[in-house]
């Protein structure tokens, strides 16, 4: 926002960020990790697994394809597998839970790339915004149409469409 920045890491307390938003007037903005973030992130292992956001609503899946073609390019011997979770959040955690289940069984590179792939196209992300204060603070909903639908207790319920964006069903 104008007046504080939320990085999303292990410090954030999403709680806070949550009810700042919800008071705060003005647009908010994002930005996704650039390539040299990523290429800091993959420091020197041989074997990097990533997980982004979906590339429908977020520039992190480039970003990271970007990152993965300079480090295998300068580290030949080294791989880089980039997952588009195609959605958000929780659908984000459990892959990356996957991977950790994977590569913990003692799988190979290979094999845990088809494996973790195969996993995701079984999962599925639902939403429900409880507030879309968010949305009209950034134009993409009128004002009175998010006053009404706070004043009338109406929710948005959506999915993660198979493209990675996000598309409203109720």
């Amino acid at each position: 926002t104008d007046t504080k920045e939320y990085i999303d890491d292990t410090e954030l307390d999403v709680y806070e960020m949550v009810n700042d938003l919800k008071v705060y007037k003005g647009k908010s903005t994002s930005s996704c990790p650039n390539p040299n973030e990523w290429l800091k992130a993959f420091g020197d292992a041989e074997y990097i697994f990533g997980v982004t956001i979906s590339g429908g609503i977020s520039g992190c899946y480039g970003a990271a394809k970007i990152a993965k073609e300079i480090y295998e390019s300068t580290y030949p011997n080294r791989r880089v597998f980039i997952i588009d979770s195609l959605s958000a959040g929780p659908q984000e955690a459990l892959l990356v839970e996957k991977l950790e289940e994977l590569i913990t069984s003692g799988m190979d590179y290979d094999e845990i790339c088809k494996a973790v792939s195969e996993y995701h196209k079984k999962t599925r992300l639902m939403v429900m915004l409880e507030s879309l204060i968010n949305f009209a603070n950034n134009g993409r909903v009128s004002v009175a149409t998010a006053k009404i639908a706070g004043l009338l207790g109406i929710c948005i319920v959506g999915r993660a469409s198979v493209q990675g964006t996000l598309e409203p069903t109720d």
